[in-house]
């Protein structure tokens, strides 16, 4: 009983436990009610945020004072944003169910140690105004992602810079198309990469 008391204590005092403590309540609250919820409890641990940020049922984050998101940014069902590294999302962003954003990863290299003795490494993603992630797309630490770009459902974006307007899939992802290259297409054409 005295190591849950002083577990409970610890937990209070520190504001990243108690952040996830308080959230770990509404996480999964439904509807509208449960939106404004996340909205109220998550606006000031936020490294920043903009208006009308949309944050939908089972989002988990870790290190979400090193978030900032841009306005009308909507966070999808599901989604896992671990910010240690740092994360930029830009304005009108939107993410689909099941996204999966990380900013570090293991150090691994060393075959001669324990991998969980090698420590992290930490690399800032910065997601551009317009994108759309697609359900299931993972993005790994480092990468970049220019304004307009669309993220395939179940892609895997590497530490890599994936210009402005482009449309991705795959594991890896690569190129696919370009949003708006011919009149009238919806912003839907896709093109065989050269």
């Amino acid at each position: 009983m005295i190591r849950l008391a002083k577990l409970v204590g610890h937990m209070l005092i520190n504001p990243t436990l108690r952040f996830r403590f308080m959230y770990s309540m509404i996480r999964n609250a439904p509807g509208d009610l449960g939106m404004e919820l996340r909205r109220l409890l998550t606006r000031r641990w936020f490294g920043r945020v903009g208006e009308s940020v949309r944050i939908h049922e089972g989002v988990r984050f870790r290190n979400i004072q090193n978030i900032f998101a841009g306005d009308h940014v909507e966070i999808g069902v599901d989604n896992f944003l671990q910010a240690g590294g740092g994360l930029e999302i830009g304005d009108d962003t939107m993410l689909g169910p099941g996204v999966k954003i990380w900013t570090q990863n293991h150090v691994f290299l060393r075959d001669d140690i324990p991998i969980r003795e090698q420590g992290a490494e930490y690399k800032k993603v910065v997601i551009g105004r317009d994108v759309w992630i697609g359900a299931n797309a993972f993005i790994m630490p480092g990468a970049e992602l220019g304004d307009g770009v669309v993220v395939s459902a179940g892609a895997v974006v590497g530490c890599k810079k994936i210009p402005s307007r482009k449309i991705v899939a795959g594991n890896p992802a690569r190129v696919i198309g370009e949003r708006g290259t011919m009149p009238g297409d919806g912003g839907s054409a896709v093109s065989t990469p050269a």
